[in-house]
């Protein structure tokens, strides 16, 4: 396994897994606002702007024909980010959530998805090429989230391109983002991440996602248990509090940035991940790397929504 190193002169490419929705932020009056957001697409489009012209940032998925997935794309080629693998299927519709935050800005979510077009996106005929593809990679990016919405066969064939992918030396990089409400049972979730983790070279964890999916009692049980798996490169991401991390067995400490108002947590860890992993890929080293998501994660609980305007 390697740890992520710059990837040479050559412009990497990087693609990112998962589900794009249709997002309903509710204000203090009741109202909604309409935009799209996704865990890997937030942190798809925080990448593509922190790399810019240094990488080629696509997104992997699948939408339908409808209005709402015109303007995904339309905005996601807006942010430079690449297409090509995004199925269209006739009839489908995007997955749709709304969110709701309290007086401290702690989110709730409600979601509308169990017919998401990103549910056949590698079980229809279409997906075999998308999964061809894949291999050809540098850097291969998916969470919790994704493994999720595949499905047990969707998730079989990534399996199988995570190995294939690395042994023709792409990273792998994997976020926990572990949602009990998208898993039949918590066993079926233990199941499914076992059997991605063996492939991963780096690992973006949420503590707590971590412990309420395994149980662990702390961060140095975390840690142990990746280093069992074999995982290189793990970062624990702990909100307002420093960020731990283990990489080819030194230990680093990051202090979170501090923010007098927090707005809206939406998407502090996926802007995280960007920015650590950008900086990761364009030589830096990872405590250096962690300072760069806190400040990207700082001034996006800022803002409401995920995405916060360039």
């Amino acid at each position: 396994m390697s740890t992520l190193s710059p990837l040479g002169p050559h412009t990497p490419r990087i693609a990112l897994i998962g589900e794009c929705m249709i997002e309903l932020q509710q204000r203090a009056d009741g109202s909604l606002q309409q935009s799209f957001g996704g865990d890997t697409l937030n942190t798809a489009v925080y990448l593509s702007r922190a790399m810019g012209d240094r990488a080629r940032v696509d997104y992997v998925t699948a939408l339908g024909d409808d209005s709402f997935s015109d303007e995904m794309c339309r905005r996601w080629a807006g942010e430079g980010i690449g297409l090509d693998w995004v199925q269209r299927l006739p009839g489908r519709l995007p997955g749709l959530y709304c969110i709701q935050t309290d007086a401290a800005g702690e989110r709730r979510f409600l979601y509308w998805r169990n017919e998401a077009a990103v549910r056949d996106c590698f079980t229809l005929p279409n997906g075999a090429a998308t999964l061809a593809a894949l291999p050809d990679y540098d850097v291969l990016y998916f969470s919790g989230i994704t493994l999720a919405v595949l499905g047990a066969q969707g998730r079989e064939r990534l399996v199988e391109v995570l190995a294939e992918a690395r042994q023709r030396d792409a990273r792998i990089v994997f976020d926990n983002n572990y949602r009990p409400r998208l898993w039949a049972s918590r066993e079926a979730a233990q199941a499914a991440y076992r059997s991605v983790l063996p492939h991963v070279d780096l690992a973006l964890l949420t503590v707590e996602d971590e412990q309420a999916l395994f149980g662990f009692a702390d961060c140095a049980a975390v840690f142990d248990a990746y280093a069992q798996v074999g995982t290189p490169e793990v970062v624990l991401k702990r909100g307002a509090e420093a960020c731990l991390i283990r990489c080819d067995g030194e230990a680093f400490d990051v202090p979170a940035q501090k923010v007098e108002r927090v707005i809206d947590t939406t998407a502090a860890g996926d802007s995280f991940s960007a920015a650590y992993l950008a900086s990761r890929l364009s030589g830096a080293g990872p405590a250096d790397a962690a300072e760069a998501g806190h400040r990207l994660a700082s001034r996006v609980i800022q803002v409401p929504g995920a995405l916060i305007p360039r």
